[in-house]
């Protein structure tokens, strides 16, 4: 059995998505630390606080960007802007 290891391929904007991830990611951290927040309801059927909704916020848009990819030949630059709309109303509204 021949095992080849294999790297991901990190293009520019591989590396500018992860990166600001992790970016948003440390300023939430200090953020919170500053001032801790409360939870509240929103849209969303539980209590939530910033970080909730963050990661609420990022685990639709994979979901969002993965269905475009599945059920559509267009590309993806069109849904971005879909995808910071539910960023912004889950991280306002949610």
């Amino acid at each position: 059995m021949n095992l080849t290891l294999t790297w991901m391929e990190w293009t520019l904007p591989t590396a500018i998505f992860f990166s600001t991830i992790f970016l948003i990611l440390v300023a939430m951290t200090i953020w919170q630390t500053v001032s801790p927040s409360i939870e509240r309801r929103g849209f969303l059927p539980i209590p939530t606080t910033p970080g909730d909704r963050l990661f609420i916020g990022l685990l639709g848009n994979a979901y969002l960007f993965l269905a475009w990819l599945g059920l559509t030949d267009l590309s993806l630059w069109i849904m971005l802007p879909i995808g910071l709309c539910w960023m912004i109303v889950v991280m306002r509204w949610g």
